[in-house]
């Protein structure tokens, strides 16, 4: 019996074993993008779910105590986690565009600049209405659907000349709303709370008064929290449906 076990493994093992360097480097980069992403998002569901509610419901003085402990650890993490999920994936996707183009007889310049461009705009809109006081609440989600849909569909006409894959299309969409979120995380909530972290620290320990610009700087990380939130739902199904539901192409 332990001889035919031997024999088995010996048969199949080979098989098993991918040879390929190319083919081992792009699954790192999937697993990367997986597990930098499952901890990106984790925080994010996290931050939104449980730490806001939380924080509202502690008095100022326990405030000053967990939030200089708790929140540059946990941001720490966070964004270091989007910058490896969006960089392993945009690396990927670009190998999927390459071979695309390679098939097609194409260039992929187009989506990769297209990409880039698209989405880096459609962020900079999103962050002035978040930036400004005068859209809030629902009124603020639906003008930054609008834009994230209009982006979508731009990205798509762009680059809808037959040779594009499903994979390559459902990415650059759920990709570029992963762009998006990076944009957010570095330009607008690191650079909020790390002021926030300071001042509530500075507070806890000196008695120094919170500045009168901590209230809006504060909102201003929600919005931009809050917009990640959401814009997490569809970003995952674009990503899923990059290679198990074909809605652009086969």
């Amino acid at each position: 019996m332990e001889t035919l076990h031997i024999s088995i493994l010996a048969s199949v093992g080979p098989q098993l074993l991918v040879q390929d360097a190319n083919t081992n480097w792009l699954m790192f980069l999937r697993w990367v993008h997986l597990v930098a992403g499952v901890l990106w998002v984790g925080l994010l569901y996290f931050f939104s779910l449980v730490n806001v509610p939380l924080m509202r419901e502690l008095d100022p003085v326990t405030r000053g105590k967990v939030i200089p402990r708790l929140m540059p650890r946990v941001l720490w993490w966070f964004r270091w986690g989007a910058v490896a999920t969006v960089l392993a994936g945009i690396t990927y996707w670009m190998h999927i565009g390459a071979a695309d183009a390679h098939n097609g007889n194409a260039s992929a310049g187009m989506v990769f600049g297209s990409f880039f461009l698209i989405w880096g705009l459609a962020w900079f809109f999103s962050y002035l209405l978040i930036k400004t006081e005068l859209v809030r609440g629902w009124l603020l989600a639906v003008a930054i659907a609008l834009i994230v849909v209009a982006a979508s569909w731009v990205f798509l006409y762009l680059n809808s000349h037959g040779w594009e894959s499903n994979r390559l299309l459902a990415i650059g969409v759920g990709g570029g709303m992963g762009l998006f979120m990076m944009l957010n995380v570095w330009g607008v909530i690191w650079r909020a709370q790390k002021r926030l972290i300071l001042w509530t620290q500075e507070n806890a320990e000196k008695g120094t008064p919170l500045p009168v610009e901590a209230a809006a700087l504060a909102r201003l990380a929600l919005r931009a929290s809050r917009t990640n939130f959401w814009l997490s739902f569809p970003m995952l199904f674009f990503m899923a449906a990059a290679s198990h539901y074909p809605l652009f192409a086969v």
